[in-house]
């Protein structure tokens, strides 16, 4: 029986040669073949780009995916070179394309590949986009096309001038220079290496790179730029003195902060210090969005600004429907993705480090200082996430917990109940608390946000507890 081909929140991953085989990828390419097709009236004419991350085996599952899209009649666009999903993200607009293929599991472990589809606009491909291409493959499966008598001929295409011909557009590389920022910047092997540096050191800017190699393995854990994986970046920052270390994962759509003094900033915090700069330097106040997993903090700024919230659910496709609606002048999720208004409707760590350096340079204080002033403007903000995994018995009684809507929780009474994604309880002393299952693993992720840290040590532990009560 052949392997059911699901698309998440970014696309379909799965083990090299277990589930992620040439066969398997074939019938996703030949899916998202009949999909554009189907989008596009008639198949000649269309075209779509091929792209990939560093990662084992990525040339030649572009090559095949070529080939699939020849024979359907459609263009393909190859990109030789690994490429940030951003990067891709905008080449699929300028070059108006009918889509893009990349071939990359993001911050995943070394051992999976992945297929992310993003539509004409740049942006991931929404639900009703990849459950039409999950039909495809099934109606492939069942009935396969003879090829086309006549092929279209592959191009190449290098987005890699567009996109930061773009980035010097936004960010505001004479302040960084100016400033005598020293940056310190960590690429994790991915896709991102030649990017972030290249651009500010053509600026003139002081910039050392750690890990600026391709290497499959990713040092031996996933490219992800979480505080436990950026030890290398920490120390190449003391040696040249950096006023701020940042880092990309492997396909360069997530990005990570490490301050002066070796503190990682979480993603959460970086968003908010985000959304205060760009009202602050630019004067943007069309609106912000968040994830309703995403800190509060953010609430509490839009208040003050008086610009409008929008929370979606988690998955960036959402907060990119509202950046192609000019709706937000920044959306953010706590797992470390974010974009701006009038740029890719994708998630981009590239730019994201780079507006932090632009932020530190301008305001001439440390990412600390910087977040001691915001707490100081609106109140603190302790946010944590945790998984757990969950037997099948205690899942079953925690899915039904979860259709219930409690009116205290940890001896508070909840204010207000949010389902937008999974169950949020919105507590009456302002600390809340998110629960969502995953639907590929038992696992429970809870997110938990407390206006202290002692509030938050006993909040998380309530919200462990109320899982296995």
């Amino acid at each position: 029986m052949a392997t059911q081909i699901k698309f998440g929140t970014s696309g379909w991953r799965a083990v090299i040669a277990e589930e992620f085989t040439f066969a398997n990828v074939q019938r996703a390419v030949h899916g998202i073949a009949g999909y554009v097709s189907s989008q596009k009236q008639k198949s000649s004419g269309a075209k779509v780009l091929v792209g990939r991350d560093p990662r084992f085996l990525g040339e030649s599952f572009c090559a095949m995916a070529a080939d699939i899209l020849s024979s359907h009649g459609i263009t393909p666009l190859v990109i030789a070179e690994p490429v940030p999903t951003p990067a891709i993200s905008y080449a699929v607009v300028q070059s108006k394309a009918d889509g893009a293929i990349n071939f990359t599991a993001s911050h995943n472990p070394p051992e999976y590949g992945g297929i992310k589809f993003s539509t004409p606009d740049g942006a991931p491909a929404l639900p009703e986009a990849t459950q039409a291409i999950e039909r495809e493959i099934t109606a492939y499966d069942a009935n396969p096309p003879a090829p086309r008598a006549a092929k279209a001929e592959s191009q190449s295409i290098d987005p890699r001038r567009m996109y930061l011909s773009r980035l010097r557009e936004i960010v505001d590389l004479d302040v960084i220079k100016k400033a005598g920022l020293k940056i310190a910047f960590d690429p994790m092997w991915g896709a991102a290496r030649g990017y972030s540096d290249a651009l500010l050191r053509e600026a003139g800017v002081s910039v050392a790179t750690v890990h600026d190699t391709r290497d499959v393995l990713f040092g031996g854990h996933s490219p992800e730029p979480d505080d436990r994986w950026l030890g290398d970046l920490r120390l190449k920052m003391r040696d040249i003195g950096a006023a701020i270390g940042i880092a990309t994962d492997g396909d360069a759509d997530r990005f990570g902060i490490v301050d002066e003094d070796g503190t990682f900033l979480q993603p959460n915090y970086v968003i908010a210090l985000l959304f205060d700069y760009l009202v602050e330097s630019r004067g943007w106040k069309n609106g912000v969005g968040k994830s309703v997993a995403t800190t509060n903090l953010i609430n509490a700024l839009a208040e003050k600004y008086k610009i409008e919230l929008y929370e979606t659910p988690v998955g960036f496709k959402y907060i990119g429907e509202l950046i192609k609606q000019d709706k937000i002048l920044i959306g953010g999720e706590e797992s470390a993705g974010l974009s701006i208004r009038k740029h890719v409707p994708e998630k981009d760590g590239v730019l994201a480090g780079l507006l932090c350096c632009e932020m530190v340079a301008r305001r001439g204080a440390s990412l600390g200082k910087q977040l001691a002033n915001l707490f100081a403007k609106v109140g603190s903000f302790f946010p944590l996430r945790q998984n757990f995994h969950l037997t099948p018995d205690v899942k079953q009684k925690f899915t039904d917990k979860l259709r219930v809507d409690p009116s205290e929780f940890h001896g508070i009474g909840v204010a207000q109940v949010v389902r937008t994604d999974g169950l949020k309880l919105v507590l009456a002393d302002g600390s809340w608390v998110c629960y969502r299952l995953s639907g590929t693993e038992p696992v429970v992720r809870v997110y938990s946000e407390a206006r202290s840290q002692g509030d938050l040590v006993k909040l998380s532990a309530a919200a462990k507890a109320w899982i296995f009560d």
